[in-house]
Protein backbone atom coordinates (compact mmCIF):
# COMPACT_ATOMS: atom_id res chain seq x y z
CA UNK A 1 0.00 0.00 0.00
CA UNK A 2 1.23 3.60 -0.84
CA UNK A 3 2.03 5.88 2.16
CA UNK A 4 -1.26 8.01 1.28
CA UNK A 5 -3.88 5.09 2.21
CA UNK A 6 -6.79 6.62 -0.06
CA UNK A 7 -6.05 9.00 -3.37
CA UNK A 8 -8.82 11.32 -4.44
CA UNK A 9 -8.24 11.74 -7.77
CA UNK A 10 -11.26 12.76 -10.13
CA UNK A 11 -10.69 14.72 -13.20
CA UNK A 12 -12.27 13.42 -16.41
CA UNK A 13 -9.08 12.69 -18.07
CA UNK A 14 -8.22 10.12 -15.58
CA UNK A 15 -8.66 6.23 -16.10
CA UNK A 16 -7.48 3.37 -13.83
CA UNK A 17 -5.68 0.42 -15.37
CA UNK A 18 -4.79 -2.51 -13.44
CA UNK A 19 -1.80 -5.84 -14.46
CA UNK A 20 -3.17 -9.09 -13.36
CA UNK A 21 0.34 -10.91 -13.12
CA UNK A 22 1.31 -14.10 -11.24
CA UNK A 23 2.68 -12.76 -8.65
CA UNK A 24 1.58 -9.47 -8.16
CA UNK A 25 -1.64 -7.44 -8.69
CA UNK A 26 -0.72 -3.89 -9.73
CA UNK A 27 -2.55 -0.71 -10.29
CA UNK A 28 -2.96 2.86 -10.86
CA UNK A 29 -5.05 5.78 -12.36
CA UNK A 30 -3.57 6.78 -15.14
CA UNK A 31 -3.63 10.34 -16.69
CA UNK A 32 -4.97 9.60 -20.36
CA UNK A 33 -3.61 13.03 -22.09
CA UNK A 34 -0.03 11.99 -20.75
CA UNK A 35 0.24 8.17 -20.39
CA UNK A 36 1.47 8.92 -16.53
CA UNK A 37 0.40 7.39 -13.37
CA UNK A 38 -1.79 10.08 -11.49
CA UNK A 39 -0.30 8.51 -7.90
CA UNK A 40 1.98 6.12 -7.41
CA UNK A 41 1.13 2.35 -8.23
CA UNK A 42 -0.18 0.15 -5.78
CA UNK A 43 1.06 -3.78 -5.59
CA UNK A 44 -0.50 -6.43 -3.59
CA UNK A 45 0.75 -10.27 -3.97
CA UNK A 46 -1.29 -12.35 -5.95
CA UNK A 47 -3.65 -14.75 -3.96
CA UNK A 48 -2.53 -18.52 -4.40
CA UNK A 49 -4.40 -20.64 -5.46
CA UNK A 50 -5.31 -17.58 -8.07
CA UNK A 51 -8.65 -18.49 -8.44
CA UNK A 52 -11.45 -16.20 -10.26
CA UNK A 53 -12.81 -14.95 -6.49
CA UNK A 54 -9.75 -14.44 -5.13
CA UNK A 55 -7.85 -12.86 -7.32
CA UNK A 56 -11.12 -10.07 -7.90
CA UNK A 57 -11.14 -9.75 -4.75
CA UNK A 58 -7.55 -8.50 -4.47
CA UNK A 59 -8.20 -6.05 -7.59
CA UNK A 60 -10.86 -4.98 -5.44
CA UNK A 61 -8.69 -4.28 -2.32
CA UNK A 62 -6.32 -2.66 -5.27
CA UNK A 63 -9.11 0.26 -6.63
CA UNK A 64 -10.08 0.61 -2.76
CA UNK A 65 -7.30 2.05 -1.94
CA UNK A 66 -7.64 4.71 -4.01
CA UNK A 67 -10.78 7.57 -3.48
CA UNK A 68 -11.58 7.18 -7.38
CA UNK A 69 -15.05 8.33 -8.95
CA UNK A 70 -17.77 5.37 -9.92
CA UNK A 71 -17.44 6.69 -13.18
CA UNK A 72 -13.92 6.22 -14.04
CA UNK A 73 -13.24 3.54 -16.19
CA UNK A 74 -11.45 0.66 -15.05
CA UNK A 75 -9.22 -1.40 -17.42
CA UNK A 76 -7.68 -5.03 -15.99
CA UNK A 77 -4.72 -6.72 -18.03
CA UNK A 78 -4.65 -10.72 -18.01
CA UNK A 79 -2.22 -13.47 -18.94
CA UNK A 80 -4.57 -15.07 -21.64
CA UNK A 81 -6.07 -15.62 -24.61
CA UNK A 82 -9.50 -12.76 -23.85
CA UNK A 83 -12.41 -12.37 -26.19
CA UNK A 84 -15.56 -10.17 -25.31
CA UNK A 85 -13.93 -10.14 -21.63
CA UNK A 86 -13.87 -14.08 -21.54
CA UNK A 87 -10.43 -16.05 -20.58
CA UNK A 88 -10.06 -18.62 -22.91
CA UNK A 89 -6.41 -19.81 -21.32
CA UNK A 90 -4.93 -18.82 -18.10
CA UNK A 91 -1.10 -18.57 -17.71
CA UNK A 92 0.44 -18.06 -14.33
CA UNK A 93 -3.21 -18.14 -12.65
CA UNK A 94 -5.57 -20.48 -12.00
CA UNK A 95 -7.58 -22.64 -14.46
CA UNK A 96 -10.64 -21.94 -13.37
CA UNK A 97 -10.17 -18.93 -15.07
CA UNK A 98 -10.38 -20.65 -18.38
CA UNK A 99 -14.01 -19.58 -19.72
CA UNK A 100 -14.27 -17.15 -17.16
CA UNK A 101 -15.86 -13.64 -17.79
CA UNK A 102 -12.97 -11.76 -16.79
CA UNK A 103 -14.44 -8.68 -16.67
CA UNK A 104 -17.74 -9.52 -15.18
CA UNK A 105 -15.89 -11.30 -12.77
CA UNK A 106 -13.80 -8.54 -11.79
CA UNK A 107 -16.94 -5.59 -12.47
CA UNK A 108 -18.80 -7.75 -9.66
CA UNK A 109 -16.12 -7.71 -7.14
CA UNK A 110 -15.38 -3.52 -8.14
CA UNK A 111 -18.78 -3.06 -8.35
CA UNK A 112 -17.51 -0.97 -11.69
CA UNK A 113 -17.57 -0.93 -15.19
CA UNK A 114 -14.70 -3.18 -16.52
CA UNK A 115 -12.68 -3.42 -19.32
CA UNK A 116 -10.17 -7.08 -19.56
CA UNK A 117 -7.74 -7.28 -22.23
CA UNK A 118 -4.67 -9.95 -22.83
CA UNK A 119 -1.53 -8.18 -21.05
CA UNK A 120 0.68 -7.91 -24.28
CA UNK A 121 -2.55 -6.17 -26.53
CA UNK A 122 -2.35 -3.39 -23.32
CA UNK A 123 1.34 -3.00 -22.85
CA UNK A 124 1.61 -2.87 -26.71
CA UNK A 125 -0.86 -0.45 -27.20
CA UNK A 126 0.18 1.75 -24.68
CA UNK A 127 3.73 1.80 -26.55
CA UNK A 128 2.15 3.17 -29.76
CA UNK A 129 -0.25 5.98 -27.53
CA UNK A 130 2.24 7.14 -25.53
CA UNK A 131 5.74 5.16 -26.26
CA UNK A 132 7.73 4.41 -29.02
CA UNK A 133 5.16 4.10 -31.84
CA UNK A 134 3.60 7.20 -30.55
CA UNK A 135 2.55 9.25 -34.29
CA UNK A 136 3.21 6.26 -36.60
CA UNK A 137 0.91 6.03 -39.15
CA UNK A 138 0.12 2.53 -40.48
CA UNK A 139 0.82 -1.12 -38.94
CA UNK A 140 2.57 -1.37 -35.88
CA UNK A 141 3.99 -4.60 -34.20
CA UNK A 142 5.25 -4.67 -30.34
CA UNK A 143 7.07 -7.88 -29.48
CA UNK A 144 7.76 -8.50 -25.76
CA UNK A 145 10.86 -10.97 -25.27
CA UNK A 146 10.57 -12.51 -21.92
CA UNK A 147 9.40 -15.63 -20.63
CA UNK A 148 7.22 -16.63 -23.99
CA UNK A 149 7.11 -14.33 -26.39
CA UNK A 150 3.81 -11.41 -26.54
CA UNK A 151 2.67 -9.44 -29.13
CA UNK A 152 0.04 -6.91 -29.75
CA UNK A 153 -0.98 -4.99 -33.64
CA UNK A 154 -2.20 -1.84 -33.88
CA UNK A 155 -3.37 -1.00 -37.41
CA UNK A 156 -3.94 2.62 -38.14
CA UNK A 157 -4.52 3.40 -34.21
CA UNK A 158 -6.49 0.30 -33.62
CA UNK A 159 -6.03 -2.97 -31.50
CA UNK A 160 -5.91 -6.77 -32.61
CA UNK A 161 -6.40 -8.34 -30.33
CA UNK A 162 -5.43 -11.96 -29.39
CA UNK A 163 -2.36 -12.13 -31.96
CA UNK A 164 -0.36 -14.80 -30.02
CA UNK A 165 2.97 -14.24 -32.38
CA UNK A 166 5.00 -16.09 -30.09
CA UNK A 167 3.25 -19.74 -31.18
CA UNK A 168 3.94 -19.19 -34.81
CA UNK A 169 5.79 -22.39 -35.73
CA UNK A 170 9.38 -21.53 -37.36
CA UNK A 171 11.32 -24.15 -38.96
CA UNK A 172 9.35 -26.85 -36.90
CA UNK A 173 9.36 -25.08 -33.45
CA UNK A 174 6.99 -23.20 -31.72
CA UNK A 175 9.01 -19.70 -31.96
CA UNK A 176 8.99 -18.59 -28.52
CA UNK A 177 10.73 -21.91 -27.56
CA UNK A 178 13.66 -20.43 -29.71
CA UNK A 179 13.95 -17.25 -29.60
CA UNK A 180 12.26 -15.67 -26.25
CA UNK A 181 14.65 -14.24 -23.61
CA UNK A 182 13.90 -17.59 -21.53
CA UNK A 183 15.45 -19.52 -23.82
CA UNK A 184 18.55 -17.56 -24.58
CA UNK A 185 18.96 -17.86 -20.76
CA UNK A 186 17.77 -21.17 -20.62
CA UNK A 187 21.05 -22.06 -23.38
CA UNK A 188 23.06 -19.57 -22.24
CA UNK A 189 22.88 -18.46 -25.54
CA UNK A 190 25.36 -15.11 -26.50
CA UNK A 191 23.51 -11.87 -27.83
CA UNK A 192 24.87 -12.71 -30.90
CA UNK A 193 24.09 -16.42 -31.03
CA UNK A 194 20.55 -14.81 -29.89
CA UNK A 195 20.19 -12.23 -32.67
CA UNK A 196 20.68 -15.07 -35.29
CA UNK A 197 17.28 -16.34 -33.65
CA UNK A 198 15.83 -13.10 -33.39
CA UNK A 199 16.78 -12.64 -37.02
CA UNK A 200 15.01 -15.72 -37.98
CA UNK A 201 11.54 -14.75 -36.13
CA UNK A 202 11.47 -10.85 -37.02
CA UNK A 203 11.77 -11.82 -40.55
CA UNK A 204 8.63 -14.46 -40.73
CA UNK A 205 6.63 -12.24 -39.32
CA UNK A 206 7.78 -8.93 -40.60
CA UNK A 207 7.08 -11.21 -44.58
CA UNK A 208 3.29 -11.63 -43.07
CA UNK A 209 2.09 -8.12 -41.60
CA UNK A 210 4.65 -5.70 -43.73
CA UNK A 211 4.46 -3.42 -40.98
CA UNK A 212 5.56 -0.01 -40.56
CA UNK A 213 7.08 -0.33 -37.49
CA UNK A 214 8.33 -3.04 -34.52
CA UNK A 215 8.47 -2.50 -30.90
CA UNK A 216 10.35 -4.23 -28.34
CA UNK A 217 9.70 -4.72 -25.51
CA UNK A 218 9.92 -7.18 -22.08
CA UNK A 219 12.83 -6.72 -19.57
CA UNK A 220 15.45 -7.43 -21.74
CA UNK A 221 14.52 -4.57 -23.95
CA UNK A 222 16.76 -2.33 -21.64
CA UNK A 223 20.02 -3.95 -23.45
CA UNK A 224 18.18 -3.28 -26.51
CA UNK A 225 21.72 -2.09 -27.43
CA UNK A 226 23.26 -5.76 -27.36
CA UNK A 227 21.21 -7.23 -29.90
CA UNK A 228 18.75 -4.77 -31.84
CA UNK A 229 21.93 -3.70 -33.81
CA UNK A 230 22.60 -7.09 -35.05
CA UNK A 231 19.22 -7.30 -36.91
CA UNK A 232 19.08 -7.04 -40.30
CA UNK A 233 15.12 -6.09 -41.50
CA UNK A 234 13.14 -4.39 -43.89
CA UNK A 235 10.98 -2.98 -40.42
CA UNK A 236 12.49 -0.44 -38.80
CA UNK A 237 12.84 -1.85 -34.98
CA UNK A 238 13.43 0.16 -31.55
CA UNK A 239 13.08 -0.45 -28.41
CA UNK A 240 10.25 -0.17 -25.72
CA UNK A 241 10.37 2.77 -24.12
CA UNK A 242 7.38 2.27 -21.10
CA UNK A 243 9.29 -0.78 -19.73
CA UNK A 244 6.65 -1.67 -16.38
CA UNK A 245 4.16 0.86 -16.46
CA UNK A 246 2.98 -0.42 -20.10
CA UNK A 247 0.50 -2.63 -19.06
CA UNK A 248 -1.50 -0.59 -16.59
CA UNK A 249 -1.10 2.35 -18.88
CA UNK A 250 -2.77 0.43 -21.64
CA UNK A 251 -5.57 -1.19 -19.82
CA UNK A 252 -6.62 2.44 -18.27
CA UNK A 253 -6.67 3.63 -21.94
CA UNK A 254 -8.10 0.94 -23.78
CA UNK A 255 -10.96 0.98 -20.66
CA UNK A 256 -11.56 4.83 -21.62
CA UNK A 257 -11.34 4.71 -25.51
CA UNK A 258 -12.67 0.88 -26.37
CA UNK A 259 -9.46 0.39 -28.40
CA UNK A 260 -8.95 3.61 -30.95
CA UNK A 261 -6.28 6.06 -30.17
Amino acid sequence: MSKDAKHKHTDVGTAFGIDIGGSGIKGAPVDLGSGEFVRDRVRIPTPQPATPEAVARTVAEVVDSFDLDKDVPIGVTFPAVILHGVAQSAANVDDAWIGTDVAATVGAATGRRVLAVNDADAAGYAEVVYGAARDVPGVVLVVTLGTGIGSALVVDGVLVPNTELGHLEIDGHDAESRASDAARDREDLSFAQWAQRLQRYFSVVENLFWPDLIVVGGGVSKKHEQFLPLLDLRTRIVPAQLRNAAGIVGAARLAATGGRV
